[in-house]
């Protein structure tokens, strides 16, 4: 095996939080190691009380749903819609965060109303948002009411022409808004300027739970349900979880409330389409966690959208039985290995013309294009090239002289407000700080790539598109045991804005390397007379760098169980050879 000479080490910033008397007070308050205190204080936690709500997330902790705005307005106009016998139609998107949105409406609708349906649109033929053919077809089929999730707020022409045939529109979205608002009767977004929610980072299916409990409010104030009970909306949060994480919310204030409760639903098992998906996915007698749920379930979820039925996805959540749920799991399990498979083959194309690009340390995005690629994949390779290159990247696919293209980017850039200022270029666009979706003409794709690089050349430096490690703590082995471990596993979920903890240590040797599995490098590593088991995936060709070195080391400590004993081991982020 050819091995590298050299490592892939990062620019390592390390996080001071500053307030050593706040890390102080957190450690006496809750009998929590300094480390766990400066890792709360390092994601801007800087109250008791803050720190509290952060430990302990509790479903008494959200923020009224009535704070939205046009949450009042939305919830009379489905009570009128309710009590009048009309017809009410939820669009969703059909991605993960669309799908478990339309999914909890309409679990929940339907125990209220038998006049409900859902439609999500084929990605391929219909594409993103509203479209007037079919507003034309609910109107056939008397639709009164239509209640668009994650998408919507960008449809101002749709909108207008639903209303004109006689059909109401309340927008449940998270997505940017442009300077006007659509013609709907409620345009429920926290993202809207005079939206006095303090939340803004809800996905949509956040937005469906609030609208929801607004909802059920509502309904119990007017003695809807007499002496019957009503549904139990904690009930919800498994699926609430999965669009929260796989929309990739920052999983803080309400979304870790979400995803904290949802993730122990989603480990209880109880509803047969999740079980069925965690069978498939092979974790059934594993504790979810938000990584579990990232790479095993939600990519599951999303491969039905993208390549095949979104309509599978949201059968499968609805289904109360376990057999038909399999059926159904399997069926999506067979979707999500096609994507994989063609996701690699655009992976290796594109990593290969990144490989003869002259000064690529130059390059402040990625912009690429192809008429054989799928539209419904180029999402996911636009993350793993951010992942790979630290750049805000595009990938589009070419059909008939119009590209469809999804783009992801770092966290020190909007790309939302990036393509923003590219719209000439753009016959549509949409979507907000991290993630974006447009729609551009053949022969303009050249000029949209240089003129996007010129925009983040000039708002970001050369040293915001180095890779970087963030690192919480620096420690001593001595101070890494079970009890550091259990208590940093308080801090979970993990994910956006409240990322894995990294700690680091310095001047450390390094004793029997060897490669396991799938080219992952094993090291022992030894400091103060203190040794521990690492693990550093997919770094196999770095045994002969590391062999006999001291090293300074970033990694998350952790608990490896194996073959039914458990053993502390560090999961490496990166290294610095020191001899």
């Amino acid at each position: 095996m050819k091995m590298a000479k050299t490592l892939p080490a990062t620019q390592w910033r390390i996080i001071d939080s500053g307030n050593k008397d706040i890390e102080n007070s957190f450690s006496k308050e809750f009998g929590i190691h300094p480390i766990i205190s400066q890792i709360i204080a390092n994601r801007e936690i800087l109250g008791v009380d803050d720190a509290r709500r952060y430990l302990n997330p509790s479903l008494n902790d959200l923020h009224s749903p009535l704070l939205m705005k046009d949450m009042k307005i939305g919830i009379q106009r489905l009570l009128k819609a309710i009590y009048s016998h009309e017809e009410i139609l939820i669009y969703g998107d059909y991605d993960a965060d669309g799908i478990t949105s339309v999914v909890i409406l309409y679990m929940f609708l339907k125990k209220v109303t038998p006049n409900v349906a859902y439609y999500i649109p084929d990605r391929i033929r219909e594409g993103y948002g509203l479209k007037n053919q079919a507003i034309e077809l609910f109107k056939k089929n008397n639709v009164k009411l239509i209640i668009t999730v994650d998408c919507g707020i960008s449809d101002h022409e749709q909108i207008a022409y639903a209303r004109s045939l006689g059909i109401d529109t309340i927008v449940l979205d998270h997505h940017e808004i442009s300077d006007t608002l659509p013609p709907a009767v409620a345009n429920i977004n926290p993202n809207r300027r005079d939206c006095p929610f303090p939340f803004k980072g809800l996905a949509a299916v956040g937005i469906a739970y609030n609208f929801l409990i607004a909802l059920r409010g509502s309904l119990r104030k007017e003695g809807f349900w007499k002496n019957a009970q009503h549904p139990n909306l904690k009930e919800y949060l498994d699926i609430v979880a999965l669009g929260t994480i796989g929309d990739i919310a920052p999983l803080i204030d309400e979304n870790r409330i979400f995803a904290k409760i949802g993730l122990e639903l989603i480990t209880e098992g109880k509803r047969p389409g999740i079980k069925a998906l965690k069978e498939v996915s092979g974790i059934d007698r594993y504790v979810i966690d938000s990584y579990k749920a990232s790479f095993c379930l939600i990519p599951r979820i999303n491969a039905a959208g993208r390549i095949a039925s979104p309509l599978d996805a949201v059968e499968l959540l609805l289904s109360e039985d376990l057999d038909s749920a399999r059926v159904l799991a399997d069926k999506l399990d067979g979707y999500n290995r096609r994507r994989q498979s063609m996701e690699k083959i655009i992976l290796n194309e594109i990593l290969d013309k990144i490989s003869k690009i002259k000064e690529i340390e130059n390059k402040s995005a990625f912009v690429f294009a192809s008429d054989k690629w799928h539209p419904g994949v180029v999402g996911i390779v636009a993350s793993r090239i951010v992942d790979l290159f630290n750049r805000p990247s595009f990938v589009i696919s070419i059909q008939n002289g119009l590209g469809k293209g999804s783009g992801r980017s770092i966290s020190d850039f909007n790309i939302y407000d990036g393509i923003k200022q590219c719209s000439s270029l753009l016959t549509s666009y949409g979507g907000h700080c991290h993630a974006a979706g447009i729609t551009i003409k053949e022969e303009d794709i050249d000029e949209f790539a240089s003129f996007l690089d010129d925009i983040i050349r000039q708002k970001l430096r050369t040293s915001d598109l180095a890779s970087q490690t963030i690192i919480d703590s620096e420690c001593q082995f001595q101070d890494i045991n079970l009890n550091l471990i259990n208590q940093m596993q308080m801090l979970a979920p993990f994910g956006s804005k409240n990322p894995e903890p990294v700690l680091c240590a310095r001047n450390i040797k390094v004793l029997s390397p060897t490669i396991v599995g799938n080219n992952h490098l094993k090291m022992r590593l030894a400091s103060s007379g203190v040794s521990c088991d690492s693990i550093w995936f997919a770094m196999g060709n770095h045994l002969q760098t590391v062999t006999g070195a001291n090293i300074d080391a970033a990694f998350t400590p952790q608990i490896n169980q194996w073959n039914g004993g458990s053993d502390i081991q560090l999961k490496m982020k990166d290294v610095t050879i020191l001899s």
